[in-house]
């Protein structure tokens, strides 16, 4: 019976686990795209690499940067606190790309072979719940700019 208790406890103690597992970055890819007629500007950070471009038809070569540890830290515990299942209903706080006031962007993020994509937000005003995320991930784009 002890044998029976013991073997009973490891299983269900072992599911516990599994789902207090939190989301790994190593093995997302998360792109943020931000543009309107004379601007464009797509960010990807994969495996603490970003890499930004300018160039909407893609030709541009990239030459991806290491993020620091510091900023990568930043980033795990913004990705954690992530519910990607909610990306896809955030809402806008502001409708300023509906009369060009604002770029038009969104963000996409591709986690265990599922594509989370929001819907789209004024650049510079991300919806609430991934505010910190997308300042982030901004941020990369004015140091590159400031270089």
């Amino acid at each position: 019976m002890k044998i029976l208790s013991l073997l009973f406890l490891t299983l269900f103690l072992g599911k516990g686990c599994e789902g207090d597992k939190k989301q790994d970055i190593e093995t997302a890819v998360i792109e943020y795209v931000a543009n309107t007629r004379g601007f464009y500007q797509k960010i990807t950070i994969e495996k603490q690499m970003v890499s930004i471009s300018n160039d909407r038809s893609g030709k541009e070569k990239i030459e991806p940067t290491k993020i620091s540890d510091a900023d990568w830290k930043i980033l795990i515990d913004l990705f954690q606190d992530l519910n990607l299942d909610e990306i896809k209903d955030l809402k806008s706080p502001t409708e300023k790309r509906l009369y060009d006031g604002a770029a038009i962007a969104n963000i996409k993020i591709t986690y265990k072979g599922i594509t989370y994509e929001s819907p789209s937000f004024d650049h510079g005003f991300p919806p609430y719940e991934i505010k910190k995320l997308v300042n982030k991930i901004n941020s990369f784009a004015k140091q590159k700019d400031e270089n």
